[in-house]
């Protein structure tokens, strides 16, 4: 033996160190051959010792990681994969040095190899996942900025992979959302929820909107802190339009597209409570239709329709955009409004009266609208709806029985 060479021979103290260490570790000459190995090694690869002394290490490399250049310009790190006795492959992590003699000179290679199977393998399903993912997906920094993205989110967005990269999340969300999303990020990041789940909308690259089902979750670092976010992401655009759909079904009336009596009992709670935060009053409009049923029996129930559709159409012109005006029976229109004083009440409880009582034209043919209209007011926030919908009913007949006497007692 070369007085350069290593004491290979059973029982030195190295050997025993080497055999014991629970890491697979080797020796091998500057050729690539394994000159000594221990039992960890001869397990992780399912070889004998002597099976796998004097062997080529490339005899046990996967052929794509061989490398090329051989040991002495491989890196001192590096991933790789084995092939074990069985024919079966693992990946594996190896740390390269080398061992030198008493003049500095390189004789031999010491690795220490660690299999790494079980985290490559999650690491490909992940890639393979995010990757080919049918929503998208993609991974932000604890600024917001995304530092990888899938394809379909590229998509959906209108962006190449690396436009999106050089952007955070609020540069395409609308103003009227971005704290919306702000918000989220920082309950995510000071650790006051793990994921959250939000709507908003992101301009596509076009410009026009998108609305975004968005469920976002942390991921921890070493320390235990959140490191970075994990996103999903949904176009659920269709959808809001079909719920929006649904809702307007449930809170308005098919036939003229007013509030009905769910929507206006909304109104009128919403009504009370901003009466209690402001001065003012609260006013109650209600109109009847005179003429509905003689129309109906005469001219046919689609011509009544039509009747009804003009009448909304007038009450729209009477009232201010905010106001909510309700269709919450066959003939019976209800009007609510926030004003300033008893005055402007009066004064819309007359524009009501003036657009209810006038010439309309229905299928091309000029009719009278003729409606009795009561009004009531309250700068109570306590007082029942109800009872507000009662006096101005009460209101109303009396204004009803006025016209009939006025009329000589015809309806």
């Amino acid at each position: 033996m070369s007085p350069s060479e290593p004491n290979f021979a059973a029982g030195v103290p190295w050997q025993r160190v080497f055999d014991q260490a629970a890491s697979a570790m080797a020796i091998l000459d500057l050729q690539g051959h394994y000159r000594y190995v221990n039992e960890a090694m001869c397990r992780m690869l399912g070889y004998r010792r002597e099976e796998l002394e004097g062997l080529d290490y490339r005899a046990v490399t996967h052929p794509d990681d061989i490398d090329p250049e051989g040991l002495m310009e491989s890196p001192d790190l590096l991933e790789k994969r084995y092939i074990r006795s069985d024919g079966s492959v693992i990946w594996a992590s190896v740390a390269r040095s080398f061992i030198r003699d008493s003049h500095g000179r390189a004789i031999h290679f010491l690795s220490q190899i660690q299999d790494i199977t079980r985290r490559r393998e999650a690491e490909l399903l992940w890639q393979r996942s995010f990757a080919n993912a049918p929503i998208g997906m993609a991974v932000l920094d604890l600024k917001g900025a995304w530092t990888e993205v899938n394809d379909t989110l590229c998509g959906m967005l209108g962006y190449t992979r690396e436009e999106m990269l050089s952007m955070a999340f609020a540069d395409v969300t609308y103003e009227d959302d971005e704290e919306h999303g702000m918000v989220a990020l920082d309950e995510l990041i000071e650790g006051n929820r793990d994921s959250i789940s939000i709507e908003k909308r992101y301009r596509h690259k076009n410009g026009h909107p998108i609305w975004m089902l968005i469920r976002a979750t942390t991921v921890p670092g070493a320390d235990g802190a959140p490191a970075f976010v994990v996103s999903q992401y949904e176009d659920i655009g269709e959808q809001r339009l079909v719920d929006a759909h649904l809702a307007h079904l449930a809170l308005h009336d098919p036939l003229t597209g007013l509030a009905n009596r769910a929507l206006l009992a909304d109104r009128l709670d919403h009504g009370l409570q901003q009466l209690a935060r402001d001065d003012g009053v609260l006013v109650v409009v209600l109109a009847d239709l005179d003429q509905l049923k003689p129309v109906n029996d005469r001219f046919g129930h689609a011509l009544g329709d039509q009747l009804l559709i003009a009448t909304a159409r007038e009450l729209q012109l009477a009232v201010r955009a905010g106001d909510t005006v309700a269709r919450i029976g066959g003939d019976e229109f209800v009007v609510v409004s926030l004003l300033p004083d008893e005055d402007a009440a009066r004064s819309l409880r007359d524009r009501v009266e003036q657009h209810l009582n006038t010439d309309v034209k229905v299928h091309g043919a000029r009719m009278r609208l003729r409606a009795s209209v009561g009004y009531t007011t309250t700068s109570d926030p306590a007082v029942a709806p109800d009872v507000l919908l009662h006096n101005a009913d009460r209101d109303m007949y009396i204004s009803k029985r006025r016209r009939r006497e006025a009329h000589g007692g015809g309806r």
